[in-house]
């Protein structure tokens, strides 16, 4: 069975369709990315996954379970997580304060504490910074803020929009480790990003979107070598 799948999803935005039978999947373990330019569809997709917006046709299944059409709480609570490219924190609130917020549909004080002390392994910057408030962080640790957030609500699939976006050269790099920490740590995701070079390094399928339509889709090393896909994304 696989883990998550979309099933020739469309999307209107309006009397626009944004998004034209999208058919992907991802297995349990994975990381899977979704390239493509500005305007390509990436975050609607995204946004119809998690209930933001509501599919026209098609049907959208993950863990065994159609959860096309459901509320974004009710996304969340199956397992569902997204770290937006926006970040969206709360600058009033401390590093901590935003971490317990990621983990506001949880119950067990136990689980949260062992997946905070999770989060300090994959971001040991977050726990110096720990009482230090939101807005006062650099781009870099904003961005690791989001993710680790994400992470404390223990998802089983989580949703990453431009984790890289804004940031310096050497913070990408840094972006990009962080992802494969998350995912040693057994987090199953789907990676959503315009720096093609990032997403073809660390997930392990990727697939290729134009103007709202899967135009390639396969291993992430055999794509890298793709002269279509060199010259598109990679600026060769």
């Amino acid at each position: 069975m696989t883990f998550f799948a979309m099933n020739e999803v469309v999307v209107h935005r309006g009397p626009i369709q944004v998004i034209k039978g999208l058919s992907l999947q991802i297995e349990k373990g994975d990381i899977v990315s979704l390239i493509g330019a500005n305007g390509a569809g990436k975050t609607t997709t995204l946004w119809t996954i998690v209930g933001l917006l509501k599919p026209s046709s098609g049907s959208i299944h993950f863990d065994g379970e159609n959860i096309t059409g459901m509320k974004p709480d009710e996304v969340l609570r199956k397992g569902i997580a997204l770290c937006p490219s926006e970040r969206h924190l709360f600058p009033r609130m401390t590093v901590y304060e935003n971490l317990m917020m990621g983990a506001f549909t949880r119950k067990s004080k136990e689980a949260v504490q062992k997946d905070l002390e999770r989060v300090f392994v994959s971001f040991p910057r977050l726990k110096e910074r720990l009482n230090q408030l939101g807005a006062t962080l650099s781009g870099g640790e904003q961005q690791m803020l989001a993710m680790a957030r994400s992470v404390m609500g223990h998802p089983s699939l989580l949703l990453m929009d431009e984790p890289s976006l804004g940031l310096a050269p050497i913070l990408v790099r840094e972006v990009g480790n962080l992802v494969r920490n998350l995912h040693q740590g057994g987090t199953t995701i789907f990676l959503v990003e315009q720096n093609a070079l990032l997403a073809l390094e660390v997930s392990e399928r990727t697939y290729v979107m134009e103007l709202g339509e899967v135009v390639m889709s396969g291993r992430s090393k055999e794509l890298a070598h793709q002269d279509s896909v060199r010259k598109a994304f990679l600026g060769e």
